[in-house]
């Protein structure tokens, strides 16, 4: 539904937007761990978490994270295969090794100081524009704003037309409350992650609705890619306690150096594979069958032992195979995103 409102467009500068969202946010926002304190170290280990993966999907991995790496010190003197492990799950791996090598450059370079401005922040590996601007507010206070995807969708129906690259962020710029950035900016991420939501919003329920130009969805300007399909193949072998894993090339693209079942080629088809089940990577989706058998001879990889499982760089996949098959033996997390 879109209606524009005439005051909306004079009104939604004025400190009234501000002052309604955050009011809303002190009432209404998740109880997030890492918005327990303004720790820099926990806001970034939070915001390198999320992008791309959902909240729910990444509680449990943060507190296991901090477990296993308290602090920056911690993580910055662990090896980088341990990292991986503690990743393990979330995909996107890149992140984690970045992630790492931020840590080293802040402990050996910087004296373990995190550097208090987006712009400096920005001098970090795998720190980019959004994860700068989200730490220097939300740790230090600094008066910059955040784009993420869920601000740029609640930017977009408030101002009542299509915003991309510097248009977004000045757009931002122009509504942030600069007396309480950080707050104003998980505010603003907050409401379109719960109310002004992809499909659906619940406008009806929004604290700005009244200051909404368009009070509902802006048509799509384009398709979604489509999903590709694949069906791919993998041996699981099992012996004494055992699993056989090969490890991904250093130089791969995607999942460098992670240890995963063997793939291997369809076998007769009037045989039937062990567990089947779905995998989605971006925008393929993979059909995934699994066959209990030796792998090929010229595949070289390592015995690991049930009970190590949790503390090697595992692909998401192998993993979730793993567990299907009652074979990935480390104690379950509580499920803790009921609560979300």
């Amino acid at each position: 539904m879109q209606s524009a409102n005439p005051k909306s467009q004079s009104a939604l500068r004025t400190p009234v937007f501000r002052a309604r969202l955050l009011a809303w946010y002190d009432a209404h926002a998740r109880d997030l761990p890492w918005r327990k304190d303004k720790d820099p170290y926990r806001v970034w280990l939070s915001e390198i978490m999320l992008q791309q993966t959902r909240v729910a999907a990444v509680i449990d991995h943060y507190h296991e994270f901090l477990r296993r790496f308290p602090t920056l010190q911690k993580l910055a003197a662990a090896r980088e295969a341990r990292v991986l492990a503690a990743w393990s799950g979330l995909g996107y791996y890149r992140r984690a090794r970045m992630l790492h090598a931020a840590a080293k450059v802040i402990v050996r370079e910087l004296d373990g100081k995190f550097p208090p401005t987006a712009k400096e922040l920005l001098a970090l590996p795998g720190v980019g524009r959004y994860t700068a601007a989200a730490i220097a507010s939300i740790a230090f206070g600094e008066p910059v704003a955040v784009v993420d995807g869920n601000v740029e969708r609640v930017l977009q129906r408030v101002f009542g037309k299509r915003l991309a690259g510097e248009d977004l962020w000045d757009s931002a710029e122009k509504l942030l409350d600069r007396h309480g950035p950080g707050d104003f900016n998980q505010a603003m991420m907050e409401l379109g992650a719960t109310i002004c939501t992809p499909r659906a919003p619940a406008c009806l329920t929004c604290p700005v609705f009244e200051l909404c130009a368009t009070r509902g969805d802006i048509p799509a300007s384009e398709k979604a890619a489509p999903q590709k399909k694949r069906e791919i193949h993998y041996a699981l072998d099992c012996r004494d306690g055992k699993v056989f894993l090969v490890q991904r090339p250093r130089n791969a693209r995607l999942m460098a150096s992670m240890w995963e079942l063997p793939e291997v080629s369809p076998p007769n088809r009037s045989t039937q594979p062990a567990l089947a089940l779905r995998h989605s990577v971006t925008v393929t989706d993979y059909t995934v069958l699994v066959w209990r058998r030796r792998p090929p001879r010229e595949q070289s990889g390592k015995w690991v032992d049930f009970k190590q499982l949790g503390h090697i760089a595992l692909t998401g996949l192998a993993r979730k195979i793993l567990a299907r098959s009652n074979h990935d033996r480390r104690p379950q997390k509580r499920d803790s995103s009921r609560r979300l």
